[in-house]
């Protein structure tokens, strides 16, 4: 039921930054969104710390993306809130995918 409700805030945070919306809740859950989709990604990636250790990982790490895209976006002077988000949502979707796609070939013909 939790990830669920975080499923759902998040999802709301990128569709209020994408459709530009006025609502008060844009900038809390535009923020949890940018903070939770590459932190969950980056956790699916990590296998062998403990789960408070993948924790706070992958939270280091989504900092770290969320820095990296806004310095790209304002060195390029292509600064948005809408555009960090699909970049933000793209790297996500790239990392889950590559940690799907190792999760699902490590289990051949190795035993550990």
């Amino acid at each position: 039921m939790l990830v669920g409700a975080v499923a759902a805030v998040a999802t709301a945070g990128a569709l209020l930054a994408l459709i530009d919306s006025g609502s008060p809740l844009r900038a809390p859950c535009t923020l949890f969104f940018l903070l939770a989709a590459p932190a969950g990604a980056i956790a699916a990636a990590l296998r062998g710390p403990d789960p408070l250790g993948r924790a706070v990982t992958a939270l280091a790490g989504a900092i770290a993306v969320d820095l990296l895209v806004a310095q790209c976006m304002l060195a390029a002077h292509r600064w948005s809130a809408g555009g960090g988000v699909v970049v933000v949502t793209g790297f996500s979707l790239l990392v889950l995918l590559v940690a799907l796609l190792r999760g699902r070939g490590s289990g051949r013909g190795r035993h550990d």
